[in-house]
């Protein structure tokens, strides 16, 4: 995955997606001590960064297998935009989805005309659920994180805000099942000058903090965060990159990650989700050595459960 690919996805998948616009905050700027840019993926279409990414998949696949169909499983957010994408591309999207998931993301799929399948609220099940329509309607199986194209088409959002801020020192971003952080870390390279990526988790699921220590992939044995976009596991795909280009990983407290997303409502005036939160979480950790710096910050998505809000 060169510079090149990633300008390839960028122009591939413009047209069905949003140039999200950069927000900032002299009072956050002043807490922070430091100049921060927000990238606004919560105005994406479907409300997430998601999209960019299974837009590239899908575009990638040949006519024959776009006949065929694709699907995934996801308790939310990818659901969402690979049902978006691939109804704008004209192609079927079967979404596993678990029983648990919040109505309102199986309702958001089914809106976006994906074929929505329930399943246990485990990932064995998810598996076999995916592995089974797979089988029947020999549609391709495209992962929420640990593929390619779908890491190539989350980084353009990064790609986007450096093109309008090239001179950041660092970019945050939030770590869940590893896509959005390493595609953010491809284009910090790449198109970059000596940028830093830097990754935000929560304490209760910090898989992806061990898993740099470690030098192996990591699991959760519990996933007791209120951001619930974070609680998935890096994979074979991601982590390498992970490991070549992420310069470290914070760890942030549940209480952290509520003040931040309070935070970002108070003063950016934007709806954001928890896991979003996370990044500017992890700003506010290593803001001693941030001093004066540009920093790049990718709120990741605004899809929230209104009537389950952390703060009042």
């Amino acid at each position: 995955m060169d510079k090149q690919s990633l300008i390839d996805c960028h122009n591939r998948i413009k047209p069905f997606i949003h140039n999200t616009p950069v927000l900032t905050s002299r009072l956050i700027d002043k807490v922070v001590g430091a100049q921060l840019y927000f990238k606004c993926e919560n105005f994406q279409r479907m409300g997430a960064f998601k999209m960019r990414g299974a837009a590239n998949a899908i575009m990638q696949l040949t006519d024959d297998q776009k006949q065929n169909g694709v699907v995934t499983h996801s308790s939310g957010n990818f659901a969402q935009a690979l049902s978006l994408s691939a109804k704008s591309l004209s192609v079927k999207a079967y979404i596993v989805m678990p029983s648990t998931a919040p109505e309102v993301k199986k309702d958001a799929v089914k809106g976006y005309g994906g074929i929505l399948v329930e399943c246990e609220p485990n990932l064995a099940a998810r598996e076999s659920a995916s592995q089974e329509i797979v089988e029947k309607y020999s549609a391709n199986f495209i992962h929420p994180s640990n593929d390619d194209h779908v890491i190539l088409g989350q980084g353009t959002a990064c790609k986007e805000l450096l093109e309008e801020q090239p001179n950041l020192e660092y970019i945050f971003t939030p770590i869940g099942g590893g896509g959005l952080i390493a595609g953010t870390a491809l284009s910090t390279h790449y198109f970059g000058f000596n940028c830093k990526t830097i990754g935000g988790e929560p304490f209760e699921v910090d898989d992806a903090y061990r898993s740099l220590k470690s030098g192996k992939i990591e699991t959760n044995i519990t996933t007791n965060t209120i951001a619930d976009g974070l609680k998935t596991q890096l994979g074979d795909r991601n982590f390498p990159i992970i490991q070549k280009h992420v310069e470290e990983i914070v760890r942030v407290t549940e209480a952290d990650i509520v003040a931040a997303m309070r935070l970002i409502w108070e003063r950016l005036k934007i709806v954001c989700e928890p896991s979003s939160a996370v990044a500017l979480a992890a700003v506010f950790k290593r803001k001693s050595d941030l001093n004066g710096k540009k920093i790049g910050v990718i709120v990741s998505g605004g899809n929230v459960d209104f009537g389950n809000l952390p703060f009042k």
